[in-house]
């Protein structure tokens, strides 16, 4: 009857608060992501720990298979963070800056001396007293054409920082001193950053602020 259908058309709504926050679900995803549309890509992050548990064998990072019969060396880049802090490294094609504490990991320094020979403007800042330790392979890197370097100079204070810089692009940056001890012993950490311009922006001026301050 007519009654009937007015009292229908009347009759207060009895969704609830849940059922009419996912009516308007689409709305709001649809608006979220034309903001980050707008916005642009989210940042790709990463975090490798140590220690590992070997270091990388020479034949793996070469990309060779290894030869010897029962060799204790590490061959799986997914299990060795520092094989995958290398390869990073590795991809650096126009600038690699780094700013660490101290240096004696043979491999990161080789994987720095690559980087310069593939002519890629590599600068390093460290620490001035550490760069005369046993087993610093920093001298090594100051000799190394395409290789700038530069010390803090401040025997009352330490270059402590422990960040690097790849291409202007990707941040590498966390506890972890480039040592073979870091590697295989010390409980580390080390993020990887791409596509954070503000972050990756606050730490390129640090360091063009320190190799200003240590000319």
């Amino acid at each position: 009857s007519k009654a009937v259908r007015r009292s229908a058309r009347s009759a207060p709504s009895y969704a609830s608060p849940a059922s009419r926050r996912w009516r308007r679900a689409p709305a709001f995803c649809a608006a979220m992501g034309a903001c980050l549309s707008i916005a642009g890509p989210l940042p790709q992050q990463r975090a490798l720990f140590f220690p590992d548990r070997a270091m990388p064998c020479r034949q793996a990072l070469k990309g060779q298979p290894c030869r010897r019969k029962h060799c204790t060396y590490e061959h799986d880049a997914s299990r060795s963070s520092l094989m995958q802090l290398l390869a990073v490294i590795g991809d650096a094609t126009t600038t690699l800056d780094v700013c660490v504490f101290t240096i004696t990991c043979n491999e990161l320094a080789d994987a720095i001396i690559a980087a310069a020979k593939r002519k890629v403007r590599v600068r390093v800042i460290t620490d001035d007293i550490q760069a005369t330790s046993q087993g610093s392979d920093v001298s090594e890197l100051a000799r190394t054409p395409g290789v700038t370097l530069r010390t803090d100079h401040q025997k009352e204070a330490h270059m402590h920082h422990k960040f690097a810089l790849v291409d202007g692009t990707t941040l590498v940056n966390g506890s972890f001193n480039w040592t073979r001890a870091a590697v295989l012993t010390n409980y580390e950490n080390v993020a990887i950053t791409s596509g954070a311009p503000g972050l990756i922006g606050e730490y390129t001026r640090e360091f063009e602020r320190l190799w200003r301050a240590f000319a």
